[in-house]
This record gives structure tokens, C-alpha cells and sequence, in this order.
């Protein structure tokens, strides 16, 4: 996906482009004019159901669409994130991955599939349907590694068996992560003693912080070892709640993602998470029982809430959606626009609407040439 050299001038900060990576210097080449935007590296979101009217559990096939959609939200990589479901929509999805994109495609690089489930708590399975969840078990996670295309895995670790689950993931470069759960703070540590690193959209299928007991949350906050997940879509949680967060958190361990579905940049109406129907009103993504079920919003409208919440600044929410997850997913040529690192980078207004994207050197969505 890498193209000749782009030149991007102007902005924030001038960023040359060579061969798919940033460059110290270049000349000749495309040039990208930045002047009065803020360029930034790409965004990475960790959990994507779907976008665009494609569900990705119910359509794993589709996960290229899905990826070409994305530059406009100024996502350069993403986790495909595959909800409890039959065991042949992962299979499906990680075999679609395995294959690689058609050719001449062009898009936001899926960097491994997330696997929320389905070994989570049914008291805080949310939106995922009860009769796929399952208990951990060799035999159910064997073959997945992030080799295979496995990047990420959320379980409840209460559940009988899950700390060895989370041994033997940790073991294959799978990121671990505890969501969907009811977990003492002792079974959290114990999950994080294991190799568990991350919390799946903290604040959400689990109890709420108490005095006496802190339960996941609290357990999470404390837990320097853990990145945490947090949706700041304006829906999924208080900005108060938000803001308290954050300040727990601080800026190395908060962790933005969409939790977006097919909602994202559809209008209000009909929907799919899986093999559900969902509906999408207002800016949320809802069971017909009202249950929350994902979301429809982009990252850098999470960003702007997260802002708006906290008072932190640019630089402080771009982390979130950028050096965090490229460092819990181990990968430090994405998330910087240092030298070497990949040419993957967002222009953005001071209200963070996202202006161009490139990936890879090239540019995929330039809203002042309707592309």
C-alpha cells in the first residue's frame, strides 16, 4: 500500500513521506497541503463491529468494505471486532483475514481480529446473544494466536478455567482483555498476574464502582499494568463519569475506542450486531429492549467528548486513539510520525473533524477533492 513520496507541508508539523514511511527528508513527490490543520498520526480504533451497513459478525466476508470506509474517520488501522456468536463467523473472519484484501483495494489496515466472547459473565453479556457464550477451555481457544490473526480477546476472568485461558493467550502475543464481568478485584489481579493487559470498554457490562466494592473498575484504575478501554461517545457513559476516568487513568493507559457498528455513518433506522436486529436512534445503537448494543459514533467524535469532559489537551486525547494502542497491540511503527514509522497520518480543524487521511504514503480521503 506504500506509493512514491508525499509531501505534506503546512500544517502543525511538515511530514515527507517516502516508500510508505516517514522520511527525514524528500524532495519531488506529492504535495499535501496542510495550512491551518493539526497533522496527526492516523488513528487506531480496537474495536470495530462494523461500519457503513456491514455488520462484521454477521458479514465477516465484508471486513475490506468495512476497512475502505474507515480512512474518512481518520482510522488508518483498526481490530475487526467479532461479538459471541456461532463458531464459524470467527472462523469466517479470520480466514477472510488470512486471505488478504482484493486487489487494488485501499484502506485502513486490519491489524488482527478482536474476538469479544464469547467466554464473558452471562449476568453482563449487554448486547451479545446468551446462547453462544461459552467457559473457557483449551480446547475452545485452541489455534488462536496472534499469528493465526487473533490480536485481542476479551473474557470475564471469574469465569472456571479463564486464568489458564489467559496464560495460554498471553503465551501465543494475544492481547488479553477482561470485560463483560462481574470479576473481584483479586480475580482481576490474579487475570493481570496471567497476562492479562487490557480492559474492554470500562464502565460498561460490569457493576458500578462502589465504597466497599470496587469490583472491576476499581480494580482496573488501580492496575497500572492494564490499558483501559473507555467509550466517550456521549452515550455509553456520564462525562462526569468520563472525566473521573481519565483523571484515574492518566494519558498512558486511556485507551479511546468507538465500540462503532454498522451504524456508523448510516442514518437512523433498522440495524444488525450479529445475528440481532438492533436500532439506531439519536446517536445510539440499541437492543429492541433498549439494551446499548455498540455504538454509531466515529473516534474523533470520541476524542471531542473526551475533551470536552476532561479539559485535556489535543495532544493528550490524540494519545488515546494513537501511542496507546499501537503500544498494547506491540507495535511501535504506528501511532508516531517519527522517522521510520509507517505513513499513516490524519489532518484535522481545531474541532477535530477530520480533513485527510493517508495510509501508507497515499492519500485516501480528502474531503476539499470529494474523495
Amino acid at each position: 500500500m506504500s506509493g512514491g513520496s508525499l509531501r505534506v507541508t503546512g500544517g502543525s508539523v511538515d511530514v515527507t513521506i517516502a516508500e510508505g514511511h516517514v522520511a527525514p527528508t524528500a524532495t519531488g513527490g506529492d504535495v499535501l497541503d496542510a495550512r491551518g490543520l493539526h497533522v496527526l498520526p492516523g488513528l487506531l480504533d480496537l474495536q470495530v463491529n462494523g461500519a457503513a451497513g456491514i455488520d462484521l459478525t454477521h458479514e465477516p466476508e465484508r471486513l475490506w468494505e468495512v476497512a475502505a470506509a474507515l480512512p474518512r474517520y481518520g482510522v488508518t488501522a483498526f481490530l475487526p471486532t467479532i461479538i459471541t456468536s456461532a463458531p464459524q463467523a470467527r472462523e469466517r473472519a479470520l480466514a477472510v483475514l488470512a486471505a488478504g484484501p482484493p486487489a487494488g483495494w485501499t484502506g485502513a489496515v486490519p491489524l488482527g481480529v478482536h474476538l469479544e466472547g464469547p467466554m464473558i459473565a452471562p449476568a453482563r453479556k449487554g448486547a451479545h446473544p446468551p446462547r453462544w457464550l461459552a467457559e473457557p477451555s483449551a480446547d475452545l481457544v485452541a489455534g488462536w494466536s496472534r499469528a493465526a490473526g487473533v490480536a485481542m480477546v476479551t473474557l470475564a476472568p471469574e469465569l472456571p478455567g479463564a486464568l489458564d485461558v489467559v496464560t495460554a493467550l498471553a503465551e501465543r502475543d494475544v492481547v488479553v482483555a477482561l470485560g463483560h464481568t462481574e470479576a473481584a478485584p483479586e480475580q482481576m489481579t490474579a487475570a493481570a498476574d496471567r497476562g492479562a493487559r487490557a480492559v474492554t470498554h470500562l464502565g460498561n457490562a460490569m457493576p458500578a464502582l462502589a465504597g466497599r466494592l470496587p469490583g472491576p473498575v476499581g480494580a482496573a484504575l488501580a492496575d497500572p499494568r492494564l490499558t483501559v478501554g473507555v467509550i466517550a461517545d456521549g452515550h455509553h457513559l456520564h462525562p462526569t463519569t468520563v472525566a473521573a476516568f481519565a483523571g484515574a487513568l492518566g494519558p498512558g493507559r486511556l485507551l479511546a475506542v468507538t465500540d462503532c457498528t454498522a451504524a456508523l455513518g448510516m442514518p437512523d433506522g433498522p440495524a444488525r450486531l450479529g445475528d440481532q436486529a438492533v436500532v439506531v436512534r439519536e446517536g445510539t445503537v440499541r437492543l429492541e429492549d433498549g439494551t446499548l448494543a455498540g455504538s454509531a459514533a466515529d473516534l474523533p467524535a470520541c476524542l471531542r467528548v473526551l475533551r470536552a469532559a476532561t479539559g485535556c489537551s489535543l495532544a493528550e486525547a490524540v494519545a488515546s486513539a494513537t501511542t496507546v494502542p499501537a503500544a498494547l497491540l506491540g507495535d511501535p511503527s504506528r501511532g508516531t510520525l517519527a522517522p521510520g514509522a509507517r505513513g499513516d497520518l490524519v489532518l484535522v480543524d481545531d474541532d477535530l473533524t477530520v480533513v485527510a487521511t493517508v495510509v501508507g504514503g497515499r492519500v485516501l480521503h480528502d474531503r476539499r477533492g470529494g474523495r
